[in-house]
């Protein structure tokens, strides 16, 4: 999965520079780098770095014009607005990347150019000393691929717009732009890809990767090439994988896709989306995006959503409350039977998750949405999906917390119910790897607080095993979490946890910090059995 990493090939040149004032907002093109006015974190402006990832003409709200009276009102635009960009800003987390408008970046300030790429040169290898018996061998072999090669030549001049074995790849990509960002290359798999992409009616908003391909040299004696990547998954081939191991992407064209949403308004909040989200393509590039709490429908202006509430009678989650506690309830949704609700749910998830496609076929998972309970409904706090069967022993295959609700300690409190439901089917659980960064650090704050307090609360002897028993946690993520704690010494010959006083008093203050907890008393839930033909899927 990860990118393709040149090789190191000596200090690079510096990249070009336009001086500021010299050149104009037409100038600017995809990979360029300039400076751009942003919200400074005092709530003045600043002007910080960043880089242009895609380019494209403002668009329009089709919702606008549905306001009182039916009068649209149209507001003066500037010149330099008719464009937009979307940016990622330097030194900053991906989440933050967003479309600015053309009249906040800083043209009086230096355009720097991406760096010129240098033509891959053909490799010669200059082998020892060979057989003779081999080097016949490889000469019949260069012999019989020159004479495939230019027989295909020859087919490929008969017909007009096939490619040859030696042209490049961005002589075969097609008419659509695209720029380079330096840093993923595209194979002819996910061009493919991106066809079929263009035909599902999704949102538009992909970004664009390098077309370049190296050419074949026919007379190297290197080995021969590698099987294609994870990144050249086919749609076909993404979704056979989710169907038999989870919900974690292959496919770099999916993650690298430009963000198409700007805000969604989820009751009286309204948040930033993070990433890109397959919503209809009649939503994306809307200022906002207007998304009913209870059934999760989305629309496209307010006087919709109004319109929606009316008719809409769903104060809850529709599935079975199988935890209540306080205003925290938990309440268990199965993806075949809640169809509608699940993909709702999953795109708006994909929204603030990045490796995750889950909104392919929400069959095989179950959906555990935990809500905060007042006198207007159950609210959406978090939720967390599993598979009905998991062939690795995962007991989350995506788990969220909305970012409204973010910081509050309701991150710990999915990940101990997921843990809970794990106890109660009697099996050791981990959550589906890799993690995110956000991900990684709940579950190493949980792990840590929960061996702790297993440890510090036990007084007799207790193994690695019986710390994986009473937990539920796996033998692995014991051991990954008592080795970043630095708990095992060696003494009298032998390994045995000790707890040092700096983590017993971070756990202390974290014990004071922590208010809300899972009762397994308020749980009423066993755990589910599927017959072969409840887990068929249904495509």
């Amino acid at each position: 999965m990860a990118p393709h990493t040149p090789k190191d090939e000596g200090p690079q040149p510096p990249p070009p520079i336009t001086p500021g004032g010299t050149y104009s907002i037409q100038t600017v093109s995809v990979g360029c780098k300039l400076y751009i006015r942003r919200p400074g974190p005092d709530g003045k402006e600043e002007e910080r770095l960043a880089e242009i990832l895609s380019i494209r003409d403002k668009p329009t709200n089709p919702y606008a014009a549905r306001q009182q009276g039916g009068v649209k009102q149209e507001e003066p635009q500037k010149p330099e607005d008719r464009l937009e960009f979307f940016v990622h800003w330097d030194q900053f987390n991906k989440r933050l990347d967003e479309w600015v408008a053309g009249s906040r970046l800083v043209l009086s300030r230096d355009l720097e150019w991406p760096r010129s790429k240098a033509t891959p040169a053909t490799k010669k290898v200059v082998s020892k000393k060979t057989p003779a018996k081999n080097q016949r061998q490889q000469s019949l072999l260069k012999r019989a691929a020159t004479a495939n090669a230019l027989a295909v030549g020859k087919a490929a001049k008969a017909e007009p717009g096939t490619p040859g074995p030696s042209t490049p790849a961005s002589a075969r990509a097609s008419a659509s732009p695209a720029p380079s960002i330096g840093k993923k290359r595209k194979t002819l798999h996910e061009e493919e890809d991106e066809e079929e992409e263009d035909l599902d009616a999704d949102a538009e908003g992909e970004m664009d990767v390098d077309a370049e391909g190296e050419v074949l040299d026919l007379d190297a004696t290197d080995s021969p090439q590698p099987p294609p990547p994870l990144s050249a998954f086919s749609k076909e081939q993404e979704i056979e994988k989710l169907r038999t191991s989870g919900s974690m992407t292959q496919s770099i064209s999916e993650i690298a896709r430009v963000k198409n949403l700007n805000r969604l308004q989820i009751g009286k909040h309204e948040v930033d989306a993070w990433y890109f989200s397959p919503y209809p393509k009649e939503y994306a590039h809307l200022p906002v995006l207007y998304i009913c709490e209870f059934c999760l429908s989305y629309f496209g202006s307010q006087f919709m959503l109004s319109r929606h509430r009316k008719r809409c009678n769903l104060l809850h989650p529709p599935g079975n409350e199988i935890y209540r506690h306080e205003d925290i309830s938990f309440f268990e949704l199965d993806g075949k039977r809640q169809l509608t609700y699940c993909r709702n749910l999953s795109l708006l998830s994909k929204c603030f998750l990045d490796h995750k496609t889950l909104y392919y076929d929400v069959t095989p998972f179950l959906y555990y949405v935990m809500c905060q309970r007042d006198s207007s409904g159950c609210h959406m706090v978090g939720y967390f999906s599993k598979e009905k069967e998991s062939a690795d022993n995962y007991n989350v295959a995506c788990i969220l917390t909305l970012p409204q609700h973010q910081r509050h300690g309701y991150g710990k409190l999915l990940i101990e119910f997921s843990y809970e439901l794990s106890k109660r089917e009697g099996k050791l659980g981990s959550p589906e790897k890799p993690l995110s960064d956000l991900g990684l650090l709940g579950y190493r704050a949980y792990w840590a607080e929960t061996i702790i307090d297993l440890l510090m609360n036990t007084t007799e002897d207790i193994s690695i095993d019986d710390i994986a028993q009473k937990t539920s946690i796996t033998h692995a993520d014991v051991m990954n979490t008592c080795t970043t704690l630095q708990l095992f010494k060696h003494y009298k010959g032998q390994h045995v946890i000790s707890i040092p006083e700096a983590v017993q008093e971070r756990y202390k203050k974290a014990k004071e910090k922590r208010k809300r907890r899972i009762h397994p008393d308020c749980l009423i839930w066993k755990p589910p059995v599927f017959s072969r033909d409840q887990l068929r899927f249904g495509w």
